[in-house]
């Protein structure tokens, strides 16, 4: 993002239809529409063109409402629907295909919270901001997925859900190249099986962990293999009917759980 020198200082430009989405009531696009009509002023001087870009010791008013600056909602949060095929990494050194082909260069500074393995699909977040990141991907949030696995989920695979599980080798699923032997699995949160049959089975989980390609791994151990792996939910935010390959930005709501979320961990 551009910035400019201030009294010696780097200050750093945002995008005003921005500005205003983390600093007030109005989506991105409400924000563009006032823009459009002449309601917003940036130090005294009305603004139509949607590429103005403001720093924080600008004075912008919607109509006479002055917008103060809230420190805590200054990042953005996207939800991405990542399909089958692409890489969860800035750069592959096979060449493959990664999540940024996909989202383009205006979110190349955007880090994914947690990962989805090349063969996964559904729910991706990513922020512009390291620390909702780390928050985030070490948190307990409920994420849900929907598996296919190729065999029956059985009395044993129920107990292991239900209590947890702790492997010496927990290789089976993993990434060859891995570095992970052992893994323990916390109990899971909720599961729901959908079909359960020798040839395949579907079930619906819920896990409050993130580890590297654990659902893989914790089904692989009683011979069973994913074939078919998607995340639905992370911390309450879901698809929406979001297409696969497209993104979108958290809603207002989305963000006031977040805000309360992260406000929480501050306070312990």
């Amino acid at each position: 993002m551009p910035t400019e020198k201030k009294k010696n200082e780097t200050v750093e430009l945002i995008r005003l239809n921005k500005f205003l989405s983390h600093n007030s009531k109005y989506s991105r696009r409400e924000a563009d529409k006032l823009i459009e009509e002449g309601r917003v002023s940036v130090n005294s001087k009305v603004v139509k063109n949607l590429a103005t870009k403001v720093t924080e010791n600008d004075l912008v008013k919607i109509d006479k409402q002055v917008i103060k600056i809230d420190k805590e909602r200054m990042y953005t949060v996207i939800v991405y629907n990542k399909p089958k095929g692409e890489l969860v990494t800035k750069n592959d050194p096979q060449g493959r295909r990664t999540i940024y082909h996909t989202l383009g260069s205006k979110y190349k500074h955007y880090l994914p919270i947690g990962r989805l393995d090349y063969a996964s699909e559904g729910v991706l977040l990513l922020s512009d901001s390291v620390d909702v990141v780390n928050a985030l991907m070490h948190s307990t949030l409920e994420r849900v997925y929907k598996l296919k696995v190729d065999g029956e989920i059985n009395y044993k695979v129920e107990q292991a859900m239900k209590d947890g599980l702790s492997l010496d080798n927990a290789t089976a699923g993993a990434h060859e190249s891995t570095k992970i032997q052992s893994m323990s699995f916390s109990p899971f949160v909720a599961y729901q099986i959908l079909t359960n049959n020798h040839n395949f089975s579907k079930i619906k989980v819920v896990i409050s962990e993130g580890k590297n390609r654990e659902l893989r791994r914790f089904f692989s151990h009683f011979g069973l293999n994913v074939m078919d792996l998607k995340r639905l939910d992370f911390g309450g935010v879901s698809l929406n009917n979001l297409p696969t390959g497209k993104s979108r930005f958290l809603s207002k709501e989305e963000y006031r759980h977040l805000r309360e979320y992260l406000r929480t961990l501050n306070n312990d």
